[in-house]
């Protein structure tokens, strides 16, 4: 799958409008065998000209459909195309629930596409429901301090702050996602210097935010 992820020359990750035509061609590539045997079946003239067992479409189990149901409801979600990328996620998600329900990290991986495109749908409640699903499993098996059960609290605050809920999110910045990330990361990790803009920020738009919550801005921004 690398090929398809990432530029041989300089290493970088593929991004934007390259991902996605990128991952077109991948769901073209490995789905496209399937669509053509049907075609091969319904024409003569195509049975004469190919030989069948080359268009064979892979066993419904093997792993590059997911993959490919993945990258494409990805690329679609970071180019904003929130809308198209739906319902190819839920579909992803799914196939890895009935096919991969024993791989736990799989299917963790299909839910934060899930939550991350509704949050772009505005959907932030839902969002909110799946993240917390996705954190509580996530302390159970990677314990609070790993990178990814940090990450997942940030997106639970992020969802509150759309919801409006700026009380419930500073106390999850405060109380869990950036104590978290100083113990974990240390404070001068990028991305717990991240989680305290974020939480600044927060403090600071909150029409009903008080002096000290202004002091405490200040201070985590110096």
């Amino acid at each position: 799958a690398m090929k398809w992820e990432k530029c041989f020359d300089c290493g970088q990750c593929f991004h934007g409008v390259v991902k996605l035509a990128l991952a077109r061609a991948m769901w073209k590539t490995y789905f496209a065998a399937r669509i053509f045997r049907r075609r091969v079946a319904a024409t003569p003239r195509l049975q004469r000209g190919y030989s069948e067992g080359r268009y064979l479409g892979r066993p419904v189990t093997d792993d590059k459909r997911s993959m490919v149901m993945g990258q494409l409801g990805n690329a679609l979600n970071s180019n904003g195309r929130y809308t198209e990328a739906l319902p190819v996620i839920e579909a992803s998600l799914a196939f890895r629930r009935r096919w991969w329900s024993h791989e736990e990290e799989f299917i963790r991986t299909g839910q934060c596409h899930l939550a991350a495109c509704l949050g772009g749908l505005g959907r932030y409640d839902e969002a909110l429901v799946l993240y917390r699903e996705i954190y509580a499993r996530e302390v159970a098996t990677l314990g609070v301090s790993h990178e990814h059960t940090i990450g997942t609290s940030c997106n639970i605050a992020n969802a509150l702050v759309h919801l409006k809920l700026l009380d419930d999110a500073k106390k999850m910045y405060r109380d869990q996602v950036l104590p978290a990330a100083r113990r974990s990361l240390g404070a001068d990790h990028n991305f717990t210097l991240i989680i305290s803009r974020n939480l600044a920020i927060v403090l600071y738009d909150d029409l009903e935010r008080t002096r000290d919550d202004l002091l405490e801005a200040e201070t985590i921004l110096q």
